[in-house]
């Protein structure tokens, strides 16, 4: 664990103040959920939750099946990261924090269907190579957008098309609904 040097005290109603550089660091906003967890050695442990996370499992199966039937990266992520990869750039986005594009158009709950040329396309990471099309379809759950499904491509002969933008709003539909069972 890493030590801040910060120090805060709890008040009456028994809340502490996350610093400022802790929660940009974190990329943690007002109302974002936090898990609590206690270790043996009397630590409290806060972590950003992602309602997401709860099906990694299951996003990976669904992420490798939209893979395997589009021939393209096929990535599911929360608002923060990618939890999900199928294909070629697994390793590439696994993990690995979205952009802030991306992130602005999960909050906008924007569909982009788009080629590298086109005004539309965004960067789905800070440091991914260059793609040469993309889809994004928000994940919406309970009203709230949590996340988007993404299907990339890097090869100007297998473009992203409306049936892959059809596909990826499926399953981000899907993915939401199971959010709210």
């Amino acid at each position: 664990m890493k030590a801040t040097g910060i120090v805060r005290r709890i008040d009456d109603l028994g809340r502490v103040v996350v610093p400022k550089e802790i929660r940009r660091t974190l990329r943690i906003r007002e109302g974002d959920p936090l898990e609590i967890f206690t270790d043996r050695e009397g630590e409290i442990i806060l972590k950003k939750y992602s309602p997401i996370g709860e099906l990694s499992q299951f996003a990976r199966d669904y992420a490798d099946a939209l893979g395997q039937a589009t021939g393209h990266t096929v990535a599911i992520a929360d608002k923060d990261q990618f939890i999900a990869v199928s294909g070629g750039n697994r390793k590439e986005l696994l993990a690995k924090s979205i952009s802030k594009e991306l992130e602005q158009a999960i909050e906008k709950r924007e569909n982009i269907n788009a080629s590298k040329e086109e005004r539309t396309f965004i960067p789905v990471t800070e440091e991914m190579e260059e793609l040469d099309s993309e889809v994004v379809a928000p994940i919406l759950s309970e009203g709230d957008a949590i996340g988007a499904v993404l299907v990339l491509s890097k090869d100007p002969k297998n473009k992203t098309g409306e049936t892959e933008l059809k596909l990826a709003i499926s399953a981000a539909s899907f993915l939401g609904r199971q959010m709210e069972s």
